[in-house]
């Protein structure tokens, strides 16, 4: 019998925190910096460890609803405007995933300020005072120039979060985070190499594997999804149809049914990678130039490193992340062939490619099922596709094409409900 994967959700964060975190190397390790402060103001504060995990691991998603670089940005500024419409966004996101329905409630007001008790509520909601907690996080996190010697910084930044208690701080958050920054350990963690902070984080909280059923890993594979195409309106549909054509084509290739919803978490997670590449390179209405594709091309190498730790994940990894290699070796990012490849990278490669020439795009319309039958049978040719899965994708090319249509349908209407 099978086991169900066995995860720690903390490294399943901090796997979609890393990639988030790739866009600009001004935002490198953000996420890290919020979750390690916001883990030690709980642990200041006296809360019970269930609210710290909770608390660590809202700050390794906080800013998960800002889709652009230039959202992200914004956010790095002490103070800016706009400051819900990223946090609602994110909220709305981690929602629809019951296990961190808590953590979306922490993230929807963490740019609510306290201002002198009136931030207990917003729109007739109680705000938590975890928000509260991720709110002064954030704000030291964006403080903090870690190419410099940190400690000469501590009191300015404790001065600075002084000066807004009451006003934007909660007063008890301030005097935690004020005594807290008084020892030098808590600096010098900060200043260290993100990886160091994750395990004084894991180490901490001690997270331990949980089982997650095949149900809970699509379902998460689902929220991971719209993350990555909801940047663009044109790519809010990609990965359920490639994710749904992917496993259509595994049935018809006689995978079993756990392998066929192990290859759609994969269709899911295959395109993880572009959460590194900017937006507005993705949306970019022409052609796109040497500089531009070849920063997009790291896109299938941040998604394998990324879940490379992920043991449990490794077949979906391979999958996922293999699906621009070619059969004869010319691909990338790692130049695989043949029978390098494994089969469901292979069917993942043909679905991609079937499921983007069937999409519209800022250039050019959406093709026709024999049209886009014809560029993949041409590729399978030049040695790009397998011919085999080709044939197969052929032989049933109506029942594949209105799967992806029902799944773009699907997905145009989810992101009408997120986003706009």
């Amino acid at each position: 019998m099978i086991k169900e994967p066995r995860l720690s959700m903390f490294d399943l964060v901090t796997c979609l925190s890393n990639v988030i975190d790739l866009v600009n190397p001004t935002v490198v390790n953000h996420h890290s910096h919020v979750a390690y402060i916001s883990l030690k103001l709980g642990e200041e504060l006296g809360l019970p460890q269930p609210k710290q995990a909770q608390l660590a691991i809202a700050g390794l998603l906080h800013d998960v609803g800002a889709l652009s670089l230039e959202e992200r940005l914004e956010s790095l500024k002490f103070d800016f405007a706009n400051s819900q419409r990223h946090a609602e966004r994110g909220y709305y996101f981690l929602r629809t995933f019951e296990p961190l329905r808590g953590v979306a409630e922490r993230i929807r007001y963490h740019h609510v300020p306290w201002n002198y008790g009136e931030g207990m509520a917003s729109n007739g909601e109680e705000v938590p005072f975890s928000s509260h907690i991720l709110n002064l996080a954030d704000r030291v996190a964006i403080s903090t120039n870690y190419s410099k010697p940190i400690l000469n910084q501590a009191e300015d930044i404790r001065k600075k979060i002084r000066d807004r208690s009451g006003s934007l701080f909660v007063p008890e958050i301030v005097e935690a985070f004020c005594d807290l920054g008084t020892r030098e350990y808590f600096w010098f963690d900060l200043a260290s190499p993100a990886p160091s902070v994750s395990v004084v984080m894991s180490e901490t909280l001690l997270f331990h594997g949980v089982e997650l059923s095949t149900q809970e890993l699509i379902g998460l594979g689902n929220l991971i999804r719209r993350i990555i195409d909801f940047r663009a309106p044109f790519t809010a549909s990609h990965s359920l149809r490639v994710a749904s054509a992917a496993e259509a084509l595994a049935g018809i290739a006689n995978f079993s049914k756990r392998e066929q919803n192990m290859i759609k978490v994969a269709g899911f997670l295959h395109d993880l990678g572009k959460l590194a590449v900017p937006a507005e390179i993705l949306r970019k209405p022409g052609k796109l130039n040497e500089f531009e594709f070849n920063i997009v091309k790291s896109h299938t190498f941040h998604s394998y490193r990324a879940l490379e730790p992920l043991d449990e994940l490794h077949r979906i990894n391979l999958w996922a992340s293999f699906h621009h290699e070619r059969m004869d070796g010319k691909g990338y990012p790692f130049k695989h062939k043949g029978d390098d490849l494994p089969l469901g990278s292979r069917i993942m490669s043909v679905a991609d490619v079937f499921s983007a020439l069937t999409e519209d795009r800022p250039y050019r319309t959406d093709m026709r099922c024999e049209d886009a039958l014809k560029i993949v049978q041409n590729m399978a040719k030049e040695g790009a596709l397998d011919p085999d899965i080709v044939t197969m994708l052929t032989r049933n090319a109506d029942e594949v094409y209105s799967i992806c249509m029902a799944a773009g349908i699907s997905a145009t209407q989810d992101y009408k409900q997120l986003i706009v």
